[in-house]
């Protein structure tokens, strides 16, 4: 395979791979090794990267898998899952202090979900995957993986929702 057929398989995905990356490991500078280090993988296989089916499936389970080796080696408990591309020129400083505050609240959530949830919850609504990609990814079939979505979804809602009305009524 020559690399500009390589570049134009494996580039597109790279930002997804990065952002998954990122999920897992937090640090930017993590992410980034990994990301590279995903992509030079993906470069030693190129004489075969014709044959799979998935690419980018391909891709993320490398670096899914990447990632928690790496987590494991170092025996980190700190993962983190926040995606935040709020936005809003028009928000008055309160509000824009409140959606600070609410997101801050939904990632030390998160942080306590179990892993699995928080992949689903990462992969779902955030890189915006279909059930059976993300049963593909994790091995889990499409309907463990709504129940899943569903039970992260209602964990942080009801501890949202019990951090805003604490002291109230």
């Amino acid at each position: 395979m020559k690399q500009s057929e390589f570049l134009n398989l494996v580039m597109p995905v790279k930002d997804k791979l990065y952002r998954l990356a990122k999920r897992l490991l937090v640090s930017a500078e993590e992410a980034e090794d990994a990301t590279q280090e995903i992509l030079m993988k993906l470069w030693d296989r190129k004489q075969h990267i014709g044959n799979y089916h998935n690419i980018e499936a391909f891709a993320m389970t490398m670096t899914k898998n990447f990632c928690l080796d790496r987590l494991k080696s170092r025996q980190s408990s700190n993962l983190k899952l926040v995606h935040s591309n709020y936005a809003d020129e028009s928000a008055s400083l309160q509000r824009e202090v409140e959606i600070k505050d609410s997101l801050g609240w939904v990632e030390k959530i998160m942080e306590e979900l179990p892993e699995q949830q928080k992949m689903v919850l990462q992969l779902r609504d955030v890189e915006e995957y279909d059930f059976e990609e993300i049963g593909e990814l994790l091995n889990m079939n499409p309907g463990t993986v709504r129940v899943t979505l569903s039970r992260a979804r209602k964990t942080v809602r009801e501890k949202l929702i019990e951090k805003h009305s604490y002291g109230i009524g």
